[in-house]
């Protein structure tokens, strides 16, 4: 049953990295690239900021902090620990099959993608936080996640299924950390 889960991933990873095309692949490498999305972040920290506590807020951005780092490290464990599985553009068995859009593969194990995790995080939770005044800014920021995740399939350093794992463990841990900062935030109004 295993094998077959990965040979499905497997081939449908092929067949959906095998579509790129040359017209793309720039879009699809800025896409992925992090650093580019620093001013989305910037926008929607201070669409949180404009909360009506100051204090809060700082209590907000802590969370946050705590929310990407716990998204990383724990997708650092399973990929380099708990799982070990070999990224696509890794894989000697794809050798010559997969189409690395990248100049270097990156790390060599993939399970999962830290892209699609603290993506869906991040999402999730500001999705979440400010859904009372944006009333579809969660929709928007899950379908951006969702184009993070297939711009790691396209670039060729992740499987469907590490993108998958990835977006679930990502939203579990955005609306935890949501959670958590609604429980804080109710505790410090009290006070």
């Amino acid at each position: 049953m295993l094998e077959q889960l990965v040979q499905l991933d497997t081939d449908l990873f092929l067949y959906l990295n095998n579509l790129g095309t040359n017209t793309w692949d720039a879009f699809w490498m800025f896409y992925t690239t992090k650093f580019y999305w620093i001013p989305l972040y910037a926008v929607l920290l201070f669409l949180i900021y404009k909360m009506p506590n100051p204090k809060i807020f700082i209590l907000t951005v802590v969370l946050i902090v705590l929310m990407i780092s716990f998204t990383d490290q724990v997708t650092n464990v399973f990929k380099k620990i708990l799982v070990m599985r070999l990224r696509p553009c890794h894989d000697p068995l794809l050798e010559g099959l997969v189409r690395l859009v990248k100049p270097n593969c990156g790390g060599q194990f993939g399970y999962f993608s830290g892209h699609a995790s603290n993506s869906m995080a991040v999402a999730v939770f500001t999705g979440f936080m400010l859904r009372y005044r944006f009333k579809y800014l969660l929709y928007i920021l899950i379908a951006w996640s969702i184009g993070m995740g297939y711009s790691r399939i396209y670039i060729g350093v992740h499987y469907p299924l590490d993108v998958l794992s990835g977006w679930i463990f990502g939203g579990l841990s955005g609306y935890m950390f949501y959670r958590l900062d609604k429980y804080f935030q109710n505790r410090f109004r009290m006070r």
